[in-house]
């Protein structure tokens, strides 16, 4: 009888307390190996960003999910007012001043006899426009300036935290009122410049700190080392790194933005008539504070939850963001 033939490369031999286990080849491999993905990597071999971190307990996080809803129909409603008011804001019948709710106006009448609703709702446009183009242009120029000046040093950055510390000196209601009493306009942009003009510094600020903190690290001085240009190391490898602590003060700065305006306007220099602001009709309905209460309670309910929703928010994204609170 011919004896059994034994292949080495088919067959692994193992003797245990049962007696002997001959296993395959690409079964001893398989054994061995942790099961990997299509590219050949297993699930615990895949890095994982500080975004995508960030992102997965964004998801989880339930002020983030309810602050953002509201940020969501906020939008929605300043982009198209008439999907839930159909009215004009600027049509105002002096009979029904002070009035209270009735059918087809569930918020009343203010002291000139406007619908309180519609302009509520088309006062969400105001807010986030100053909100949104105001911390665009404060994140912009504050994080060019203040990477400029954390990047390089020297004589930038000791000009800068000078002119940043005269910026900080101002109060910034007493500068609107001073700068913003004497423009005319009606739009919306003084008080957007204003807001970038005086608002600029603290983003520079936590710019300037969080490249400086950057630029200390391993793989930049690598990359200096193997001869790296300075728009590089800023581009590719500095500000990536660094960008995370400005979202988090611009995100929480956004909602401040908005109750700034609404200060300005309700003091008379912001925004002026005809435009609709909250601020606005906040001033507006002061003096009938008794006799019409509701005229000033959804104005400024509507500011608050506006408000309220972009800090928490900011929060949010800075609980995400910041490696230590996890």
């Amino acid at each position: 009888m011919p004896e059994p033939h034994f292949d080495p490369d088919r067959a692994v031999a193992g003797t245990g307390m049962g007696g002997t286990m001959d296993l395959g080849v690409d079964e001893a491999e398989t054994l061995e190996k942790p099961p990997s993905g299509p590219d050949g990597t297993g699930p615990q071999d895949r890095p994982r960003s500080l975004w995508s971190d960030a992102w997965r307990d964004l998801r989880r996080n339930p002020v983030f999910v309810v602050s953002s809803l509201v940020i969501l129909f906020l939008v929605v409603i300043s982009l198209w007012p008439s999907l839930i008011a159909s009215g004009s804001p600027l049509k105002c019948d002096l009979a029904k001043a002070q009035e209270g709710s009735q059918a087809g106006h569930p918020f009343g009448f203010n002291g000139q006899g406007c619908d309180v609703y519609t302009r509520t709702v088309h006062g969400a446009r105001t807010s986030v426009t100053v909100g949104v183009c105001a911390t665009l242009g404060v994140a912009v120029l504050g994080s060019v300036l203040g990477a400029l000046a954390g990047f390089f040093g020297g004589v930038w950055d000791s000009v800068l935290s000078r002119i940043t510390d005269v910026f900080f000196a101002i109060p910034v209601v007493l500068g609107g009122l001073v700068l913003l009493s004497v423009i005319t306009s009606t739009t919306v942009w003084p008080v957007i410049g204003f807001i970038v003009l005086l608002g600029w510094p603290q983003l520079s600020r936590i710019a300037r700190g969080s490249v400086i903190t950057a630029k200390q690290n391993d793989y930049v001085q690598a990359a200096r080392a193997l001869g790296a240009s300075n728009s590089r190391l800023m581009l590719r490898h500095i500000a990536p790194n660094a960008v995370a602590p400005v979202i988090v003060v611009a995100t929480i700065a956004l909602g401040t933005y908005i109750s700034l305006e609404a200060t300005l306007s309700y003091l008379g220099v912001g925004l002026k008539p005809p435009s609709v602001s909250w601020g606005i009709d906040i001033s507006a309905a002061s003096p009938y504070i008794r006799n019409a209460p509701h005229a000033l309670l959804w104005p400024s309910g509507a500011l608050a939850i506006t408000v309220l929703a972009f800090i928490m928010l900011g929060d949010a994204v800075r609980d995400a963001l910041d490696p230590k609170l996890r």
